[in-house]
């Protein structure tokens, strides 16, 4: 199992920016497909990027691309997320999320069902 841990959310100005990481600890981190995906109130938990296990691969939700970027780092067991101009309705707790591979070709999920372990999330509040 792998255990997740988000820093780095906070209250924002639009058009301004953050940074958020994750940490990892438990099982070999490169075992693992990742992603962000946040939730607002009275809304359910939707993708916002996902990165395959050697970082070859990412994806982004229309909402987000261009906007944000994902990366990880294997060596220190860490994910990130930056995201620049930011927008209210960017306003949501973020959480990181992870998939243990059953081969290294699964592609990046876009759903929260094909995520096992979860990071407590983030608040991130974008202001007018």
């Amino acid at each position: 199992q792998v255990q997740l841990a988000e820093s780095g959310g906070g209250l924002v100005r639009a058009g301004g920016s953050l940074s958020l990481s994750c940490t990892a600890s438990g099982r070999a981190f490169n075992f693992y497909n990742l992603a962000w995906f946040r939730q607002s109130p009275g809304k359910e938990r939707e993708f916002v990027a996902g990165i395959n296990w050697n970082a070859l691969t990412v994806q982004y939700s229309d909402s987000v691309k261009g906007r944000f970027t994902i990366s990880r780092d294997n060596a220190k067991q860490t994910i990130s997320l930056y995201g620049g101009q930011l927008k209210p309705e960017d306003t949501a707790v973020y959480f990181c999320a992870a998939h243990s591979l059953i081969t290294d070709h699964d592609p990046i999920g876009l759903l929260s069902e094909q995520y096992a372990f979860w990071g407590r999330g983030t608040q991130v509040t974008v202001s007018p």
